[in-house]
């Protein structure tokens, strides 16, 4: 018998599974044969704390002394840029002020972004508080943490049935049975599905594709300093990666809880959008790939113990902002576990709480 299960091997169950293991002995199960697998392992990964939701920018705040310090730090200088048309005015001052941005002119903007088309672009902004995080690091060390404190991670365990003996939960995976007095449902995409294995009602959660495309550097050049830059409303994004540029339509298409691959028109859209704004057309797509990114109702993450089930604990709906909420969102799941006080306000934490949805 474990004190605590923890289903799902993305960020959010790996980082609250380490938080839990010093103080309970905790079981990690991952359906897939590697952990960070699905959206974890797609993820576009940049830090920038004024983005998303208000409650998504509180944890997003509190993660900073961890992502600067934590393990001698997870980030690494981006910047982020918001470019635009001269009919997207409106659009992009509501963006820029969203995020913090400064604007700057056209010319600063293709001193930082040499292929951005001048006879197009009207309006830009930047500014430099934004960082790659090292997501494969930041994953193998909760990893790393959660075994140094007798935790278990088991792979390839996709849990395939949920059953209450009086005394706790039964869990069966192809590799084995067990047993724990608290699930913690941090299954991404399939949160839901795991919720009514467990014969507890589910909340709506609903899966959004997000595509990508790497493209070669264009015209040759060396991106590494690049900025990330955005379309106006989000409608695609670009981002330096390791020499290439990863390009993405940005799109929310509902999906069931799946592998997911992308979208040949959608990518082509989005690319569309991109080389609006740029002089260097894509003549080549180096790879493509799709993640989903899985909100609640409300799009704002779910953080408690469900209403009918007060061993049955919700850690869901990271939608795009699991990486950059992660250290702050384990914390607040493993004080309420536990019984701790709670580091971040009363109004937050019941934002985040599933009682929301009872009201």
């Amino acid at each position: 018998m474990h004190d605590i299960i923890v289903i799902g091997g993305g960020i959010a169950g790996t980082s609250v599974a380490a938080r839990l293991a010093p103080h309970a002995k905790v079981l990690l199960l991952e359906a897939e044969t590697a952990l960070a697998y699905h959206a974890s392992g797609r993820s576009a990964a940049l830090y920038e704390s004024n983005y998303g939701l208000p409650t998504t920018v509180a944890l997003s705040k509190a993660s900073s002394d961890y992502f600067h310090t934590a393990n001698g730090g997870y980030l690494s200088p981006r910047g982020l840029m918001i470019t635009a048309r001269v009919d997207e005015f409106d659009a992009f001052q509501k963006d820029s002020e969203t995020l913090g941005l400064e604007v700057i002119s056209p010319t600063e903007a293709l001193q930082m972004l040499p292929i951005l088309n001048p006879e197009k672009l009207a309006h830009a902004s930047y500014h430099a508080a934004a960082w790659d995080i090292d997501t494969d690091r930041m994953v193998q060390d909760f990893a790393r943490e959660l075994r140094a404190h007798g935790g278990e991670i088991k792979l390839g365990a996709p849990v395939k049935s949920i059953a209450h003996n009086g005394a706790g939960w039964v869990l069966e995976t192809p590799v084995g049975s067990y047993q724990a007095k608290l699930i913690v449902n941090a299954s991404g995409a399939w949160v839901d599905e795991i919720a009514k294995l467990a014969g507890l009602a589910p909340l709506g959660f609903t899966p959004l594709r997000r595509s990508m495309a790497r493209i070669p550097a264009p015209g040759g050049h060396d991106v590494s300093t690049w900025p990330m830059f955005f379309g106006v409303g989000e409608s695609w994004y670009a981002k330096p990666d390791a020499g290439s540029l990863i390009v993405s339509p940005a799109e929310e298409d509902p999906m069931p809880p799946m592998d997911a691959w992308a979208d040949d028109m959608v990518l082509a859209e989005g690319l569309a959008r991109y080389e609006e704004l740029v002089t260097e057309p894509v003549t080549r797509i180096e790879a493509n790939w799709a993640g989903l990114r899985t909100f609640s109702p409300d799009r704002a993450l779910t953080i408690g113990f469900h209403t009918d089930a007060p061993d049955f604990f919700w850690h869901a709906g990271q939608g795009g902002y699991g990486f950059q909420t992660a250290p702050a969102a384990s914390q607040l799941a493993a004080d309420l576990i536990l019984g701790q006080a709670r580091q971040l306000d009363a109004k937050t934490c019941a934002a985040l709480s599933p009682e929301r949805f009872a009201q």
